[in-house]
């Protein structure tokens, strides 16, 4: 039924190709997932109808923030994990440190499987959306998050769905990989990448991908690509970037993804009327605006926002403006001789819930290192504890990536490798992530402000470790293609040194022997 209403919604020269796309996107999507694949009606179709529910929408979610001082610590600490921001590194080297396992609520990935105004607990650090907000003590929570350059955010996703989908080519075919994770899920207890949004969506559909291009070079004189060097292009490996970004499992799950996330708009929403808002919005972009506002509005009002690209001044404002309040609290709670927040009928029966493991399948997954408090951290302690954490988490997560990596050689990832992505592709990525773009320029200015906050109560300020300020959004692209252009002169400047030497040397030589 939704098949043959996709079809006839479809037309034009590509409508095969699109009609496609989407059934292998529904394919993916389960009839477990909370995504709706909405078949509009004419009413539904129309730009008044959506430009009036937006609207109701966003005056609605404006209406529902707090006006507390956002300063101070609540007693409930909810962390919006946006997707390849480095919040695993925050999770494990700060939140581990601060708070007890006890502290912890239940460990739920994809959308809530419990009530937390019903069990004891003062953390909640997953990828749900801010919809999440509807099942928390509102009034009893302060909200963090970190947000990334877009560019560098949808290139480290696709990088990291590779890599983890390229794990399962050591198994002899697609079958074979789908059955064992079936088997390893069923035997843990754990929470694995597969678990997670939006993960359990792009690693199998990746998977799925690096297989199919694995068969059709079984079949195929495929002609050596050893000497080709751009990994984001390979096609006979891996899916290009640029095809990535185009196809509408992207679209569905990445582009703007910062911004519907905090809007509480994703595809793993509770809102009921997430989907419609989020398809009106995609079917008329000038209608956008209305979601970013709310965005915007709701990282106003969070006790702390970080930048992936300035980590060091991120990690020195963490530890001051949060941290510092995390451990008074505690001291706090330790001086009742009780801590209010635990159920004294656990007993420890949730331990397995709240300290999982990852099956190894990805970074994103939950640490399941048991971290302990120590009653007498200070600030500085917790710094310091910080850089040995992250330093060993590196090495770990790099020595992982690298082994993945090589299944699909030689299409190995890195920063560098990245330059060589053409500028088409890159200003691709910012028009379609223009909502994104504008969130992070604000966050920026939030983030100005909270330094310039910690400075005036006599706090130790770091520098910026990476300068991504606002006008440099709008010319990365360019930066891109200026690099690799002085790379290009100055291996042909290199190249002509060499070939005058050597007609210099031919001269001389035969110059000798006419002597």
């Amino acid at each position: 039924m939704i098949q043959r209403e996709v079809r006839e919604k479809l037309s034009g020269k590509n409508s095969n190709l699109i009609f496609g796309r989407t059934l292998k996107l529904l394919r993916v999507l389960d009839s477990g997932a909370s995504l709706e694949i909405v078949i509009a009606s004419k009413g539904e179709d129309d730009f008044s109808y959506c430009e009036n529910m937006v609207r109701k929408w966003a005056e609605s979610s404006a209406g529902n923030r707090i006006n507390a001082d956002k300063m101070t610590l609540k007693d409930f600490l909810f962390f919006l994990h946006v997707p390849r921001t480095g919040g695993r590194t925050y999770y494990s080297c700060f939140l581990k440190k601060l708070y007890a396992n006890t502290d912890e609520c239940p460990r739920s990935y994809d959308k809530l499987h419990f009530d937390p105004r019903e069990t004891n607990c003062r953390l909640l650090a997953t990828h749900d959306d801010y919809s999440l907000m509807s099942k928390l003590p509102k009034d009893k929570t302060s909200m963090i998050t970190i947000l990334r350059n877009p560019i560098d955010r949808v290139f480290s996703t696709y990088e990291f769905s590779v890599e983890v989908a390229a794990r399962f080519l050591v198994h002899p075919n697609l079958t074979s990989a789908t059955q064992m994770t079936k088997k390893m899920k069923s035997r843990s207890r754990g929470v694995s990448t597969l678990d997670i949004w939006p993960w359990k969506y792009l690693v199998p559909w990746m998977r799925e991908d690096l297989f199919t291009r694995r068969d059709a070079r079984k079949h195929t004189e495929v002609r050596s690509i050893k000497g080709k060097q751009n990994p984001y292009d390979m096609h006979e490996l891996v899916m290009p970037l640029h095809t990535f970004v185009d196809d509408p499992m992207a679209h569905e799950m990445i582009h703007n993804g910062a911004t519907f996330q905090l809007a509480g708009l994703t595809n793993n929403s509770f809102l009921a009327e997430a989907p419609k808002i989020r398809r009106c919005v995609r079917r008329h972009p000038n209608l956008g605006h209305y979601v970013l506002e709310v965005a915007k509005g709701r990282l106003d009002h969070m006790l702390y926002i970080g930048l992936t690209e300035d980590h060091k001044e991120s990690a020195t404002i963490f530890a001051n403006m949060v941290g510092s309040q995390v451990l008074s609290q505690s001291e706090a709670l330790s001086s009742l001789g009780t801590n209010s927040f635990q159920d004294p009928e656990d007993g420890g029966e949730n331990q397995d819930q709240r300290s999982t493991g990852d099956n190894n399948l990805g970074e994103d997954a939950p640490s399941s290192d048991a971290e302990t408090t120590d009653e007498n951290m200070t600030v500085e302690n917790l710094m310091e504890a910080y850089e040995t954490c992250t330093s060993t988490l590196r090495k770990s997560q790099s020595k992982r990536r690298t082994i993945s990596l090589k299944k699909i050689a030689p299409a190995y990832f890195s920063k560098e490798a990245r330059l060589q992505v053409p500028q088409t592709v890159i200003q691709k990525i910012l028009l379609m992530n223009s909502l994104d773009v504008d969130l992070y320029k604000h966050a920026q200015q939030l983030f100005i402000e909270q330094s310039k906050h910690l400075t005036q109560n006599g706090q130790p300020k770091s520098e910026p470790q990476n300068e991504y300020r606002l006008s440099e959004m709008e010319t990365q692209g360019a930066s891109y293609n200026l690099y690799m252009t002085g790379k290009v002169l100055s291996l042909i400047s290199t190249t002509l040194f060499f070939v005058f030497i050597g007609v210099f040397v031919t001269r001389r030589r035969k110059s000798k022997i006419k002597v």
